[in-house]
This record gives C-alpha cells, structure tokens and sequence, in this order.
C-alpha cells in the first residue's frame, strides 16, 4: 500500500470524515454539514489523508481572529475580512496512520498560512494532545475569562494554542 498521503478534502469524502470523526471525538460531536461549510469555505485548509482509497484522517483549517474560538457544531457562515490568524479546527488520523501524520498536516497548513500573509496557527488542544502540539511548535495561550467560557465546550484538558510562524 502507498505511504499515506494529504490531499485536498471533496465532498465525497464527507462520509469517511464524519466517521473518524465519531470515532476520535465522540464527546464532541459535529454534523457532516459543518465539515461541508468548512470545505466551501476553505478548501485548501480541508484535507484527507488517503492511504490506498480509504481515508485514514482529515485535517481542516480556515482563517480566523486569534483568542476567538469558532463554537464546535456550529456554521461559520463566512470568514472574517481580517483574519489574522490560520485556524486549526481538527486534525484527526487513525490510529494505524499516525506517526508524522500531524506534523505533516501542519506543514502544509503553515505554507498554505504563509502564502495567504498569515504569521499566526491558532488551535485547542483537546483530550490531552497539548505535548502533541507543543512538540509541534504551538504554545499554550492564558486564557482570559471570555476564552475560558468558549473553551469549556471542548472539555476539561481544551488549552488554546498559538504558533508564530518564523520568518
């Protein structure tokens, strides 16, 4: 079998997206909806990573305003004019498939951030992934009370994180 690989997200694979999805994050539940507005709204932040022709993860990612985190399970209806920021919503892979997979995701996330003119990846960390992310180069972010309320619908471990791109 090929090394699996990211590739840009359809709807197609919304199916296959929805039922990682259930299987990752069960306490945090998202309509394939939501995935779709996301893919219209970004569609080179939404990927899948395609191992043969199953789907091994996605990962998706849209322009956003730091320390203002998008409510889980909710649409988005547009994207702010001035956003500063690139927006990790989730990065979920398979087991059998992970091992550099969001290390990989990243990467190409911070590209796509830097040929749009952001300096910034925002995300939270949720289940416990933080060491994950800060081996990835984010940090966690103090949240005031405002960013602590919206943190609390993803769990009691959600730490929002920022990563400055370098130059």
């Amino acid at each position: 079998m090929r090394k699996p690989h990211w590739r840009r997200a359809c709807a197609e694979d919304l199916e296959a997206i929805s039922a990682i999805a259930g299987r990752i994050h069960p306490e945090l539940p998202e309509r394939p909806e939501v995935f779709a507005e996301k893919m219209r709204l970004s569609p080179d932040g939404c990927r899948v990573l395609a191992a043969g022709n199953e789907i091994a993860g996605y990962g998706f990612a849209h322009p956003w305003m730091q320390h203002h985190i998008p409510p889980l399970d909710r649409f988005l209806d547009r994207l702010p004019d001035a956003a500063d920021c690139l927006y990790v919503h989730d990065v979920a892979v398979l087991p059998d498939c992970r091992g550099g997979a969001a290390r990989a995701y990243v990467a190409g996330i911070e590209q796509l951030a830097r040929s749009s003119g952001i300096a910034t990846l925002a995300l939270v960390s949720v289940y416990g992934t933080r060491p994950l992310w800060e081996r990835l180069g984010f940090e966690p972010v103090t949240a005031d009370a405002a960013l602590q309320d919206k943190l609390a619908s993803y769990g009691p471990s959600a730490t929002y994180m920022l990563r400055e791109l370098a130059e």
